[in-house]
């Protein structure tokens, strides 16, 4: 069933088409201060694809059996409308989350399961002393 949600990050459109099986969202973020993260699947992978503005996304791996995550280095991959082949899979056992680089930046995922909050492990921003701003050049 297709939803809305909004809340101070972004505004959601929620299983668009409602498919049997996963599901395809869209968020729209205005604001280039929050951040949507971290949080995990043990079942669900996801695909992030850029429709408009840009995006910095926080992408970490987690050894399955120690649960400790795999490396820190280059935890932050970027998406864009500026490259329209230019998307990322986030498979089980990644924490993920993102940020908008522009107001008004939109980003469509698609969910290979129904979401389900039972396969969601979260943790706040700076958890893993990440560094979410942007140095400008």
């Amino acid at each position: 069933m297709t939803t809305f949600h909004m809340d101070n990050r972004a505004q959601r459109v929620l299983d668009l088409f409602n498919l049997d099986k996963g599901q395809i969202n869209i968020s729209t973020v205005n604001s280039t201060t929050h951040i949507v993260a971290w949080h995990m699947h043990k079942i669900q992978t996801d695909y992030f694809y850029c429709l408009k503005g840009s995006f910095q996304v926080g992408y970490l791996p987690v050894d399955k059996n120690s649960g400790l995550v795999n490396s820190r280095d280059n935890i932050f991959r970027y998406i864009s409308d500026k490259d329209p082949t230019n998307f990322i899979e986030i498979p089980p056992y990644t924490y993920h989350g993102y940020k908008a680089l522009e107001p008004g930046s939109v980003m469509l995922y698609y969910l290979s399961e129904k979401y389900n909050p039972n396969d969601e492990y979260n943790k706040k921003p700076g958890d893993f002393g990440e560094d979410w701003s942007i140095e400008n050049r």
